[in-house]
């Protein structure tokens, strides 16, 4: 038998093949027609390239497409070929962002394109035909991060900090991507000469055939796609700071009932919870979801309600000073752009806490980690770890990690976990055998070479002043955040004594008649949600149910200022 020349599918793309790439019926075809408009494409024309804007679904009509990968190397790889009755796009198309592949018609083609918003229409009017297509959509992406089978491409030594930073940016983001080393391909080493590279650094090949050498992760962002450099003059009912659980709830539950919403946040979706291995008191998931899953939900949902998404974007200020004029906040990012919005939902969070060790910041990147995804713990394969904690993540993480490290040796500065961990994962780090409990202790030392990374740690027992030394090349650090609050401070936003936004019955508005809703702070439309509200819970739940709830505030809030407009 001849060799087949298209790659295998990944197991995701084999076992769910008809749930990605369904044919549909005329009948349904018909319906779908109402919402696009018909184009004719001859042999050889390009439908979308990879890296540019795309321009929505298309529904085959007649003739077939070729979806193919450039890999930036100058290979092209057949993904798949789609015919009569098939649909091309993934979930990105839900909001325009940028092709990840490319569709050239292999003969006559007369395709029914479905532009972004009409495809949301789509899925919304249409209820159980948008089911199969949001499916197939999300099918699509898991495929292509599964498969590498798009993206960008990481060229570099696969374990150097450069490469690891920019590759944990594009999972927590879902951005498909392939590392390349440069000791296994003879060009991709060529290519990091040719661009003055050095060992240790990273080429960065964007979809559009862009080099960057070492770039930040805003950078790259803007490289792919995900981000555009246009002035947003329009005028938003909801901002959202910050992508979290509080923040995507918000966004769903707003957009869902026709606000206009837009959701920034300097990192990747999913927050601080996108970072859980395995979240296993979530009401509806009695087997546990990982927090990048849920995030995950939650973003292509917010997509699929019309929200607009900055990400990585990050809020420099909050000016208030159009408040009583027009009735708008300002959120002015650090890119230089201004967004202008009716209100504000504060939903930054918190930033991972540094504890006082000397040549911290040294190793963060190079063997120091705040999160343990699926790439740290690759990392860590059968080699001893050092998990620094007690509270949930924290053990939710340590129990993720025995399952890939040799040993796990949990520091707690505390007695026990009692005080700090629901009974659930107490009870499952006690039954794992190589999950090692060392409570009074911290760490004090952290060895090795700034570029080659950590090779060593020493602890100490507080309560009997003894120093152990082990050779640790990876130390994950789970010792609680402080409030994201910097960027209220030109406001005046009231905070409680540990810097948290404070709302409700415990502010005083600066408007002395107006009382605030719950969930406001003391500046009239600007509420707070999530981790950064003074008094939350600090749970993925209650910061979802916070989220909700905060929508109804808000239209309660756009209400009043409608009716002292009318009397104006």
């Amino acid at each position: 038998m001849a060799d087949d020349p298209t790659p295998t599918p990944p197991p995701l793309a084999e076992s769910r093949r008809h749930q990605m790439f369904p044919v549909l019926s005329p009948a349904e075809i018909a319906r779908i027609r109402r919402f696009g408009t018909v184009l004719h494409f001859k042999r050889g024309d390009r439908l979308f390239a990879a890296g540019e804007p795309g321009p929505g679904m298309f529904v085959l009509l007649k003739g077939s497409v070729s979806i193919t990968q450039r890999d930036g190397l100058g290979h092209v790889v057949p993904i798949v070929t789609q015919g009569p009755g098939q649909f091309l796009a993934e979930v990105g198309q839900l909001s325009g962002a940028p092709a990840l592949v490319d569709g050239h018609a292999e003969d006559e083609v007369d395709a029914l394109l479905v532009p972004p918003g009409q495809l949301r229409a789509l899925i919304i009017a249409e209820a159980d035909l948008g089911e199969r297509v949001v499916r197939a959509l999300i099918l699509r992406r898991v495929a292509l991060i599964e498969a590498g089978a798009s993206g960008p491409v990481l060229i570099g030594r696969p374990q150097s900090a450069a490469v690891v930073r920019l590759q944990s940016f594009l999972n927590r983001n879902g951005e498909p991507h392939h590392v390349v080393d440069i000791a296994e391909d003879a060009d991709a080493a060529a290519l990091m000469v040719e661009y003055g590279a050095a060992a240790g650094d990273v080429l960065a090949v964007c979809p559009d055939g862009s080099v960057l050498v070492n770039p930040g992760e805003n950078q790259l962002a803007r490289c792919m796609g995900m981000v555009d450099t246009a002035e947003r003059s329009e005028l938003f009912d909801v901002i959202v700071v910050g992508g979290g659980p509080a923040g995507l709830a918000t966004a769903v539950y707003a957009a869902s009932e026709g606000l206009q919403v837009i959701v920034l946040d300097c990192r990747a979706y999913g927050g601080q919870a996108g970072a859980s291995a395995r979240i296993e008191n979530y009401l509806g998931f009695p087997t546990g979801i990982s927090g990048q899953a849920l995030a995950g939900r939650a973003y292509v949902q917010a997509q699929k309600f019309g929200v607009e998404m900055l990400i990585p974007a990050q809020a420099q200020s909050l000016d208030c000073a159009a408040k009583a004029i027009k009735g708008e906040l300002h959120v002015k990012l650090t890119d230089g752009r201004t967004l202008r919005a009716k209100t504000v939902v504060v939903a930054s969070g918190a930033r991972y806490r540094r504890p006082e060790v000397p040549r911290l910041a040294e190793f963060e990147g190079r063997g120091v980690w705040y999160w343990a995804s699926a790439l740290e713990a690759k990392m860590c394969s059968q080699t001893e770890v050092v998990l620094v904690g007690g509270g949930n993540s924290a053990g939710q993480a340590a129990v993720f990690l025995s399952q890939h490290a040799a040993k796990v040796n949990m520091l707690v500065r505390g007695p026990s976990l009692a005080a700090s961990m629901s009974r659930y994962l107490i009870d499952r780090i006690d039954a794992t055998p190589n999950i090692e409990l060392l409570p009074q202790t911290e760490v004090v030392k952290l060895h090795g070479d700034g570029n080659a990374g950590l090779s060593a740690v020493t602890w100490r027992n507080r309560q009997r002043g003894t120093e152990h030394d082990a050779e640790v090349r990876n130390v994950f650090l789970f010792v609680g955040a402080d409030p994201e609050t910097a960027w209220l401070d030109s406001c005046g936003v009231a905070l409680d004594a540990h810097g948290f936004v404070r709302t409700g019955e415990s502010v005083t508005c600066k408007h002395s008649d107006y009382k605030p809703a719950p969930l406001e702070t003391n500046i009239p439309g600007l509420f707070a949600v999530g981790d950064v509200r003074s008094g939350s819970v600090k749970r993925v739940g209650g910061a979802i149910g916070e989220g909700a709830a905060a929508v109804a505030m808000i239209h309660q809030h756009l209400a009043a200022m409608e009716r002292a407009a009318a009397t104006a």
